[in-house]
């Protein structure tokens, strides 16, 4: 053998101890790293059947009569009670609820989705005299809790003549933007500070405005973000109480969570705890409807998209 491949010998008997060592020191760390991810997947695990449990229970729940609910609480329905979901859209009236929800939290969040997009825009991409305090302002808005709003908020819309009638939801829907509009700039706000510059300065090389530059390019990129605030604030909407409660006084004009405090009320004079049941089923739905739908959005808005 040559001294040249007696050279090349060592070396290689040296890389491959040297990574044969490498190796058995890395190997504690990739046992941490499995255990790590076994912890976290258990965790997780854990996790998904108390929230999936509960949901499930109320499903099959709401098939049962109010007998079998009393008597056997975990047990399934000896037979699918249907009319449980029509006694509830009829007669336990939420179907009307619903509608008001879906006219109230749809209109609210096309409203506040525009105004706090519009807002988040002008704050993050115009530098102006007061841009800062209008933005500390908004945020100084999310700790500010509803219940301290809530009398002074009644007396403002009660003077304005939007708590009668219909126009009860008109006042609802403006409370809802108004308390919605604070989070919105601040989630959009740091989206739209994260496009680039020269992509509105080519649109305005282009002899677009601010307006076009906003609605057909700018917009379009934060498409994330706005799914995914679009969501929070939905879910927010949906399940808001407090401010139906003290705003909505028209039993026409209630909303589902009104419509279930109701409903559960009446549980004690007259028993139908399937119809109530089925009437948590069919708010509930919109929700899980909603965010299988738009997930991905969820959970790919965490930075501004800039792929057009």
């Amino acid at each position: 053998m040559t001294t040249t491949d007696s050279s090349l010998d060592a070396r290689g008997a040296s890389s491959f101890e040297v990574t044969g060592g490498r190796g058995r020191r890395d190997r504690p760390a990739a046992k941490r790293e499995g255990g790590m991810t076994f912890t976290h997947h258990l965790v997780l695990g854990l996790w998904a059947l108390l929230v999936i449990l509960p949901l499930i229970w109320t499903v099959y729940t709401s098939f049962k009569t109010s007998a079998e609910i009393q008597t056997d609480p975990f047990g399934p329905p000896a037979q699918m009670q249907w009319n449980n979901y029509s006694r509830a859209w009829t007669e336990a009236r939420i179907g009307e609820y619903f509608l008001n929800t879906i006219i109230v939290v749809g209109s609210a969040l096309i409203i506040v989705m525009l105004l706090g997009a519009m807002c988040a825009y002008v704050l993050a991409r115009f530098p102006f005299p007061g841009n800062r305090f209008i933005y500390f302002s908004m945020i100084a808005g999310l700790t500010f809790p509803v219940f301290l709003a809530v009398v002074p908020l009644f007396f403002v819309l009660n003077n304005m003549g939007l708590l009668d009638g219909r126009l009860g939801l008109v006042g609802l829907i403006l409370s809802y933007v108004a308390f919605a509009l604070p989070f919105t700039v601040f989630f959009l706000h740091a989206f739209f500070s994260g496009l680039p510059e020269e992509i509105s300065e080519a649109a305005a090389i282009d002899g677009a405005g601010d307006f076009r530059t906003f609605f057909q390019i700018m917009l379009p990129m934060a498409k994330p973000g706005l799914a995914s605030v679009a969501i929070f604030n939905f879910l927010g909407l949906w399940n808001q109480f407090l401010l139906p409660l003290v705003l909505n006084r028209e039993r026409s004009n209630h909303v589902l969570a009104q419509g279930l405090v109701n409903l559960q009320a009446q549980q004690g004079y007259r028993v139908d705890w399937g119809g109530m049941f089925a009437s948590v089923v069919i708010t509930v739905i919109p929700v899980l409807v909603v965010y299988v739908i738009f997930q991905r959005q969820l959970q790919g808005g965490v930075g501004p998209s800039t792929d057009k």
